[in-house]
């Protein structure tokens, strides 16, 4: 094992186990655990919500997997990942002012409590209830393969026995904490993730031999690999452009992003915010992708992809420095599963256990189910992840396209436009999940474009054309904005 490395990790975990002890006191003395607990009493600054927002965003698929993709495609591929410079400033000013205002009207929890609220309809809730457990199970699957692949590189333990490991770590502390300690911890994690990357970036520099030696031994070994179109020319500008939506404006779709925009303190926190995170965002995209071009050279012949951060990081920098450079993939993947687990159980717990089977439940039964299916649902994901895939970011991005063509329209338009009705919402997002799913299974780069946009403009059209012809179904229920 790589005592020196694993040393800064320890320490690095044990605060973060404190900051969830400490959070566990909020919960405890809460007057409303449903709102501490998933919100964190919806009290976040501006540099708070702009770490979270980053550390949630940014996760495994960030720190090891778009690295691992990066270093088999090239600089193309960083070109692709900077669309996520601004998912933070679009989240925040598309839904904005607006969206916390109706959720602290409607002392909504969850994203799927102000649908409810704006449609006023079972169906939604029930699909929105799927829709959210389905993808982000795979969603959570990556992050858990993320961060056991980190801790089998460092360990040499055998990888289920990392997964485990990692598993339990995560589960402890979001348990106790709730949205407090994540959101905390998320600081913590998020402020890692920058100065590790800004590490890193500048050793695998040094350990090259500088960018001029680097780019001349990549063009020698493949001439694409400097060119913006991928190693072997795949990253058309169809596809490119395609992919932005996934990755940037389309993150406004995205539950476990749209909470944090219900859970800041005031309209300043929320400024402040946008520009922190636009800055934290660029810099961990774009530094974590040009590594993963870099490392070729550094270290060559790399068949995992998911092991390139682990493995260049133990290479190029002392022991104790890469211990804390690793905290920032580790810090990527907890801050990210523990949204995740945040999510899912507030689906269950709040979205479906209280409305459909006990509205009466008392403040300790609650507590008890949303402990219970925070710790079902993190033990059941391991099941998916004992046979991981080689690259875990395409896992991750079936999610997210999966999330964004069922719920973009339905959030968006349901703000912003009065004639939006449930009708329309549901028949957009049943066609927006079976399309992308169909699509993803049969023809993942039908015209060349990526899966998740033809799902997303025809989910709009059919919620448009079907919300107008039954406008005289809803004349009663007209959203009043």
């Amino acid at each position: 094992m790589h005592w020196q490395v694993i040393i800064p990790l320890l320490l690095f975990l044990i605060i973060i186990f404190g900051i969830g002890i400490w959070a566990n006191q909020h919960v405890r003395s809460s007057h409303s655990f449903l709102q501490e607990y998933f919100l964190g009493g919806r009290e976040m600054g501006g540099f708070l919500l702009a770490m979270t927002m980053m550390a949630t965003y940014g996760s495994a698929s960030s720190f090891i997997g778009g690295p691992g993709v990066a270093y088999t495609k090239g600089l193309g591929w960083v070109l692709l990942a900077m669309a996520q410079l601004p998912a933070g400033y679009f989240v925040l000013m598309i839904l904005g002012k607006k969206f916390a205002i109706l959720a602290r009207r409607y002392q909504a929890v969850t994203l799927i409590d102000f649908l409810r609220e704006r449609y006023k309809s079972h169906t939604i809730v029930i699909l929105s209830a799927i829709s959210i457990i389905v993808f982000l199970f795979s969603a959570m699957t990556a992050q858990w393969v993320g961060g056991a692949r980190l801790i089998e590189s460092l360990t040499r333990l055998h990888y289920t026995t990392a997964l485990f490991l990692f598993v339990i770590s995560v589960l402890v502390y979001v348990i106790i904490g709730g949205f407090r300690a994540v959101a905390l911890s998320d600081l913590v994690q998020g402020s890692v993730m920058v100065i590790g990357t800004v590490i890193l970036l500048i050793g695998t520099v040094i350990a090259g031999g500088g960018i001029e030696n680097i780019m001349a031994a990549l063009v020698a070994e493949n001439p694409n690999f400097v060119s913006p179109y991928g190693a072997k020319g795949e990253l058309t500008p169809l596809y490119v452009s395609t992919f932005w939506i996934l990755i940037g404006v389309g993150v406004v779709g995205l539950p476990q992003i749209a909470v944090r925009a219900m859970s800041y303190k005031d309209s300043k926190s929320m400024h402040r915010a946008i520009i922190i995170g636009t800055i934290a965002i660029g810099t961990i995209m774009f530094g974590m992708h040009v590594i993963g071009v870099l490392a070729r050279p550094v270290l060559p012949g790399i068949e995992i992809g998911d092991k390139v951060m682990p493995l260049l990081t133990l290479k190029v920098l002392p022991p104790f420095l890469a211990g804390v450079v690793l905290a920032a993939p580790m810090a990527a993947t907890m801050s990210t599963v523990n949204a995740l687990l945040m999510l899912v159980s507030s689906t269950v717990v709040k979205d479906i256990y209280l409305n459909y089977i006990k509205s009466t439940a008392s403040e300790q039964e609650i507590k008890r189910a949303s402990f219970i299916v925070t710790t079902v649902i993190g033990l059941a994901v391991i099941v998916f992840a004992l046979n991981p895939p080689d690259l875990l970011v395409w896992l991750n991005l079936f999610a997210f396209g999966g999330l964004e063509a069922v719920f973009i329209w339905t959030v968006v338009l349901g703000l912003y436009w009065k004639k939006a009705n449930k009708y329309g919402a549901i028949t957009s997002m049943i066609t927006g999940m079976g399309l992308y799913i169909f699509i993803d299974r049969f023809y993942p780069s039908i015209f060349g474009m990526h899966t998740v946009t033809l799902p997303i403009i025809i989910s709009f059209i059919v919620f448009v054309i079907v919300s107008l012809c039954t406008s005289s179904l809803c004349k009663d229920e007209e959203w009043v904005i």
